[in-house]
């Protein structure tokens, strides 16, 4: 066996996201040749990488059939995750995919899908951050039991940054570290703009495979301001099946999907598809109606990156700040799929969209 020998068998296998073989993306590295023993490295899109265990079957099974049926073949696997980012003048220069999490309307479970999203990214291995931009309604510091809590500041030579606590592995910064919870926040436009700015430009983020971004409900001044301060990769939309709800996320892909935008939905996410009553595992009770997530991903022709269930143990995670993901509840399955379908969608966006870029838009 040589080296030849195994790239060109390992050019039959298929990314299967991509559509392109792993030689000619360049994702086989240190091939090792010992007698009938072969091992190699394949560069995944992402740690968080769902399609692993397909990629190693399909190279094991090209190396035995094309090159040597005897070889005792190890696949090994690193990670580099994609970006597609246009330089942009430093801010957030660590961070390499930049994630908006925006629902139509309130109390679709958008703050609990962007938090257990983290946590499923983080799991895999990513290193990730969450930005709490619900200005109004802040609740990232409630579901990761950082309530109380005070950020510290340092000094990086140049001004003062403030950093991010660290939870279950996530940064996460939330305006409701920074303000008495007894107080509302009463704030025009302006100073809300002004805030997402500073959580951008004067937090320290660091170095991030992806920063989770939870927006708040609708669509208005923040959204705006923040396609027009960082470059958004992606944007993750959360209805549930409800028609009233599904009728709000239409205007939120909407929006996004505007020519003076660009900013790609990466897909649709179902949040309390159907009730699942503990004692009866099996059981699915679709009370806010049936598959309308996925009548609406086929409308706009956008993935439907997961389906929710309605589960008590989702609500209570996040109310005694220990999120579902870091439990061990049936329902992690869910959002370990919709975690999955979201990765391969950023990877695939970044492959084949135009570069990621801060939005311009007229006045």
């Amino acid at each position: 066996m040589t080296e030849s020998d195994i790239l060109k068998a390992l050019s039959n296998v298929q990314e299967p996201d991509l559509g392109k073989d792993l030689v000619t993306l360049n994702m086989v590295q240190d091939i090792k040749i010992d007698g009938n023993n072969v091992s190699f490295t394949v560069v995944l899109t992402t740690p968080a990488c769902p399609l692993k265990d397909m990629i190693s079957t399909a190279c094991v099974n090209a190396v035995k059939l094309l090159v040597n049926k005897d070889a005792e073949v190890t696949v090994n696997f690193t990670s580099r995750t994609t970006t597609n980012r246009k330089d942009n003048k430093d801010i957030l220069k660590g961070v390499k995919n930049i994630i908006a999490v925006v629902s139509g309307k309130g109390g679709v479970g958008k703050s609990t899908v962007a938090a257990n999203l983290a946590l499923a990214l983080s799991e895999g291995g990513a290193s990730v951050g969450l930005m709490d931009a619900d200005i109004y309604g802040p609740s990232q510091h409630i579901m990761f039991g950082i309530r109380g809590e005070r950020p510290m500041m340092k000094d990086d030579g140049k001004k003062g940054l403030i950093v991010p606590i660290e939870k279950y592995g996530i940064k996460v910064m939330s305006i409701g570290l920074l303000i008495d919870e007894k107080q509302a926040v009463i704030w025009r436009g302006p100073m809300v703009s002004s805030a997402i700015r500073q959580f951008v430009s004067e937090v320290d983020w660091g170095e991030l495979d992806y920063l989770i971004i939870d927006m708040p409900p609708g669509t208005g001044d923040i959204h705006l301001t923040m396609v027009q301060t960082v470059p958004v990769t992606g944007v993750v939309v959360v209805t549930t099946p409800q028609t009233v709800a599904l009728a709000d996320a239409r205007k939120g892909i909407a929006m996004f999907g505007q020519a003076q935008l660009k900013v790609p939905v990466i897909g649709l996410v179902e949040n309390m598809s159907y009730f699942t009553p503990a004692e009866l595992p099996e059981n699915k009770y679709y009370i806010f109606g049936k598959e309308g997530g996925k009548h609406l991903a086929d409308e706009f022709d956008i993935p439907l990156l997961g389906q929710i269930p309605l589960v008590q143990s989702i609500r209570e995670g996040g109310d005694i700040g220990v999120p579902v993901m870091m439990s061990d509840d049936l329902s992690q399955a869910a959002f370990r799929e919709f975690a999955a379908n979201t990765v391969r969608g950023i990877a695939m966006r970044n492959a084949n969209m135009p570069a990621t870029q801060i939005q311009e838009i007229l006045e």
